[in-house]
């Protein structure tokens, strides 16, 4: 896998803040891609598309709280 890492100076955090932080991107050549944001005020982004189709979205605020917990497919089923 191949990441790479982008700091970023003032981006809106799951908590409503607007802070600096880092966006992390791992990848392979088969689809699988792993895209995490971490924010100074300590909240969570992640967003990791698997192999099969399959994602996985998850927010969390720096007090912990789960905003968004989603598994799903990236295929409509047709």
């Amino acid at each position: 896998m191949v990441g790479q890492r982008i700091h970023f100076t003032s981006e809106l955090a799951p908590c409503g803040r607007m802070v600096e932080g880092d966006h992390y991107r791992d990848s392979d050549d088969y689809g699988l891609v792993f895209t995490d944001e971490y924010y100074a005020c300590g909240c969570r982004m992640i967003k990791h598309e698997f192999h099969d189709g399959s994602v996985q979205t998850r927010s969390v605020r720096h007090d912990g709280r789960v905003i968004l917990d989603e598994c799903g497919s990236l295929h409509d089923g047709s």
